[in-house]
């Protein structure tokens, strides 16, 4: 009886951390894992231009002064944000999930600062 009970949880675990049931609201499955690679491989690539992105919006925003020091270091945390979540992204593209950073791609909305999370 035991041996059954473990079985059973085993599979319905299985069944519900499969990436079918991840994303069983989505649409198209090769679609979602498709857009999701591509996302990954992007912002990896492209994280670096977070740091002059960030410098500029924050120079505009507050002064110069502050956007060479705090737009510095803000940058340096959206690039290692930027290609952190491209890293996860590209690692586990075979589960489709909403996109974690906005805007998707570092060229959609170059005058928006970057925020991460829905």
């Amino acid at each position: 009886m035991k041996k059954i009970f473990k079985s059973l949880l085993v599979i319905s675990a299985l069944t519900f951390f499969s990436p079918q049931a991840a994303m069983a609201h989505a649409g198209d499955y090769a679609t979602d894992t498709a857009e999701k690679l591509a996302h990954g491989i992007a912002n990896t690539a492209t994280g670096w231009a977070e740091l002059p992105k960030t410098m500029i919006i924050i120079s505009q925003k507050e002064g110069i002064v502050y956007g060479l020091t705090a737009g510095v270091l803000t940058g340096l945390v959206h690039v290692v944000g930027r290609t952190a979540f491209g890293i996860l992204d590209v690692a586990t593209f075979m589960i489709p999930t909403e996109e974690t950073v906005k805007p998707e791609y570092i060229w959609e909305d170059f005058g928006k600062e970057t925020s991460y999370g829905k």
